[in-house]
């Protein structure tokens, strides 16, 4: 399965969340006369909670069935996902058992007394508190659905953010500290080839020093920064006398397209003076 748009599922948990509210408030603040009235009242809660389970389950499938499960904390998520698919099912149980226990009319077989008034109100008052319990049941199971909806949503937040984080961090702790002004000019007139590095006799001693296809400058104490970076290399199978060659690495070649040379500070240029001049003296 390919993977899905995570925030994009984050933000359809929240919603679902939204539903679970909503028909719990539905569910607190309903209405009814045991009887078909309850029927009518009850009936379509039944069929909603239904609809939001299965909902849940595709929620469900659509992250379990993803790249989501390799990223940490997901294994939490998934199984709060899971329990909340029990939480819903237990809502429609709820109700189903409230319609139950709800006293429905209908004429008797042949031969049966028929139900008088009296009856009918000892059988609301019987079903009446059994019913309440029931919905105050699915009321709770309902909240615990949308709590547990908001948590996954955040969760997922939460697990995508660490993620990023860790892959920025990573990546900076590949790449390196940033190059100095001097090692980026260095390093980006080494890339263009032909560079060499040689030593030449100066009153008698030894001195080794960088040439660069364009000519830029480049210290001696600079190429060393470059080399323990592992930036260049330095082909040392021929003789310093003769020159020898520098190459840019690969890292240095990303570290020169990634990195951006670190700016010194700028100067502060020095203050222009507001005064008037001085007026010259009249010479006699």
């Amino acid at each position: 399965m390919t993977s899905p748009d995570l925030p994009g599922q984050s933000r359809q948990l929240r919603n679902l969340a939204g539903d679970f509210e909503a028909l719990r408030d539905r569910v607190r603040g309903v209405s009814y006369t045991p009887g078909t009235d309850a029927l009518r009242q009850i009936g379509p809660l039944l069929l909603t909670t239904q609809d939001l389970t299965a909902v849940l389950v595709v929620r469900l499938g659509a992250l379990a069935n993803s790249p989501y499960t390799r990223t940490p904390g997901s294994h939490a998520s998934l199984e709060c996902l899971s329990s909340l698919v029990l939480a819903s099912t237990l809502v429609g149980n709820d109700l189903a058992r409230a319609l139950h226990a709800n006293p429905l009319e209908g004429a008797p077989f042949p031969g049966y007394r028929a139900d008088n008034a009296s009856d009918r109100v000892a059988r609301h008052t019987t079903a009446i508190p059994r019913m309440t319990g029931h919905l105050n049941d699915a009321a709770h199971q309902l909240d615990l659905s949308a709590t547990g909806c908001h948590y996954v949503a955040t969760g997922i937040t939460s697990d995508l953010a660490d993620t990023q984080a860790s892959q920025v961090k990573s990546a900076q702790q590949t790449a390196g500290p940033a190059l100095s002004p001097a090692q980026y000019d260095a390093l980006k007139a080494l890339s263009a080839g032909e560079g060499k590095l040689y030593e030449s006799p100066r009153r008698g001693l030894g001195v080794t020093r960088v040439v660069t296809h364009d000519g830029t400058r480049v210290s001696i104490a600079t190429f060393r920064a470059l080399v323990k970076r592992r930036l260049v290399t330095v082909d040392t199978s021929t003789s310093l006398w003769h020159g020898q060659k520098i190459t840019v690495t690969g890292d240095g070649q990303r570290t020169l397209a990634q990195h951006r040379p670190a700016t010194a500070p700028a100067a502060v240029a020095a203050p222009v003076s507001t005064a008037p001049p001085l007026a010259q003296k009249a010479r006699r």
